[in-house]
């Protein structure tokens, strides 16, 4: 798949002010988006993301190196010839950044009316997009009198008006709650799916990420420390900010203070079992129990979705005679990722993140 964004190297340096030294927000980062994907671009606050995504559409000029899109370097482009770029470019914001002043539908015709669009194909154009975003009945409504995801879809629509290829999308479900930014996400990826655009989202939300993202760069200090498919990524995050993240999204492994409490409760062996569709599954842990003679008990965890495939863990109290229990842990282990927490009278030590078989997490 051809790339349709490319940054080579590229770095934004902010001049310090007054003798404060000078802030390296974009630090030599070198990545490149797929089009037609959606990709996303997460890191706490501070990482740099922000600042990233507006070397895009070049809001921001790179220091040094440079930001290829669609074929088209950006560094040495001048205002004139960035102008047909940036028409390729749709943004959408965190607090929305409509015109008080105008309806829907005007907010909407705005980037066509300074694009130089007539009227009547203006007014075409604009009840098309309403339709399409799920808001045609606002049209002569004022942004003061909508709700925050109906703003959010005229920021959406505003953002297409002029057919780019590629939609940036800034912390666009921050400010919303977490009903309406499904809603919101599921409308990013129709306009992926059905309009074919490129959408790049900026997010400190893993959730956004798991629920959308094809491939997804993590940011930390201005550096992009990890990149690859979404899905990867959770399964196996291999840098620390990576993990934190991925833990903050999935909510499936007791913590310390939980197993402690699953032992007061549950005498057997306590594990924990990794579910995803290459190394295991619920099914397999059944069969794996059935065949050792072992009784199985859910205590926690949970399934999820990641890039629309089941991924997540469970937690599970074992209970068997003899050697049983050791066999069938052996026989998981096989197959899937087992962390073993021991047993209330034996307690294993914290056994960390289940980790798929053959991938370590770096620490």
């Amino acid at each position: 798949m051809t790339s349709i964004i490319s940054f080579r190297d590229a770095t934004k340096v902010f001049p310090g002010r007054g003798r404060g030294q000078d802030v390296r927000a974009v630090d030599g980062v070198t990545l490149d988006v797929r089009a037609g994907e959606i990709f996303g671009v997460i890191g706490y606050s501070g990482a740099g993301k922000s600042t990233l995504v507006r070397l895009i559409n070049a809001l921001e000029r790179v220091t040094s190196g440079d930001v290829v899109v669609d074929g088209v370097p950006l560094a040495s482009l001048g205002e004139a010839r960035l102008r047909p770029v940036r028409a390729g470019i749709g943004m959408i914001f965190q607090q929305f950044n409509l015109l008080a002043s105008r309806t829907v539908a005007g907010n909407v015709a705005y980037p066509l009316e300074v694009a130089g669009w007539s009227r009547a194909r203006r007014a075409a154009r604009v009840a098309e997009l309403l339709d399409f975003v799920g808001i045609g009945e606002k049209a002569g409504a004022y942004p003061s009198t909508l709700s925050g995801g109906q703003k959010q879809r005229v920021g959406i629509a505003r953002a297409l008006a002029t057919e780019p290829r590629i939609l940036l999308a800034d912390e666009a479900t921050s400010a919303l709650d977490p009903e309406t930014t499904q809603d919101v996400l599921a409308l990013l990826q129709r306009v992926n799916r059905e309009l074919g655009i490129t959408v790049v989202v900026i997010t400190h939300e893993m959730d956004v990420v798991r629920s959308i993202c094809h491939r997804v760069a993590v940011m930390e200090h201005g550096q992009v420390v990890e990149v690859g498919d979404a899905y990867q990524v959770f399964s196996a995050p291999g840098h620390e900010v990576t993990r934190r993240f991925v833990e903050t999204a999935l909510r499936d492994r007791p913590s310390s203070a939980v197993l402690a409490r699953l032992r007061k409760r549950h005498a057997g062996r306590i594990v924990t079992v990794g579910v995803d569709e290459v190394a295991g599954s619920s099914a397999v842990l059944t069969r794996v129990l059935r065949e050792h003679g072992v009784d199985g008990t859910v205590v926690y965890g949970g399934i999820t979705e990641v890039a629309e495939r089941p991924y997540g863990s469970l937690t599970v109290e074992l209970v068997g005679g003899g050697g049983a229990v050791e066999g069938a842990v052996a026989a998981l282990r096989a197959v899937t990722s087992v962390a073993d927490h021991g047993t209330a009278a034996h307690p294993a030590p914290d056994a960390g993140p289940v980790t798929p078989p053959g991938k370590e997490t770096k620490r």
